[in-house]
């Protein structure tokens, strides 16, 4: 299977220089010098990497095959990608691909849904979760609130803050007076 490593963004200047959209843990390992990758969709690659610049909390490189703006500006959102058995698997990793479709179950083991999708963000993802009456709900996927996730067993557990889920709304209590407290 095909992961994603990084989403070629905008062209940067006039050489051919694009800027990368990283969808990997370890880019300093990922995004070298000299590295080269298949893309998705396949007629645009292999392309090779021939310059890594980085600025501010951005990266941009320079393919060997990319020579000016025109050739880069026609890059964008290609991916660059790299086959699964081709990385080291770390521990507490999962991939979309081993999330979605995996059963989102509260502490006590009720249900809140189906994982069907990963939204990678800066800070941290979000799990999307899917609730039964089709409402979608990002949950930031970090420790404490994602509490397990157990590919075998096909489930994620989520301690999740209240509020989260429909079916814990906070409800309204009407006194006598006929004011919401």
């Amino acid at each position: 299977m095909q992961l994603t490593v990084a989403i070629i963004g905008a062209a940067h200047g006039l050489k051919g220089e694009v800027k990368l959209d990283l969808r990997t843990d370890v880019p300093e390992q990922r995004i070298q010098t000299g590295l080269a990758y298949e893309t998705d969709p396949a007629d645009f690659g292999p392309l090779e990497i021939v310059n890594v610049r980085k600025y501010k909390e951005s990266v941009f490189v320079k393919f060997a095959q990319i020579t000016d703006r025109s050739a880069a500006e026609s890059l964008r959102g290609v991916k660059l990608v790299i086959e699964s058995d081709e990385i080291e698997a770390e521990a507490d990793a999962w991939y979309p691909h081993e999330l979605i479709g995996l059963e989102a179950l509260d502490p006590e083991g009720y249900e809140l849904g189906i994982v069907t999708g990963l939204q990678p963000m800066p800070m941290q993802d979000l799990l999307i979760v899917t609730e039964q009456d089709g409402r979608m709900v990002q949950v930031p996927f970090v420790k404490e609130i994602v509490t397990e996730v157990d590919i075998d067993d096909h489930c994620v557990v989520i301690d999740a803050p209240p509020g989260l889920f429909s079916e814990d709304e906070l409800e309204i209590v009407i006194s006598d007076g006929g004011a919401a407290e």
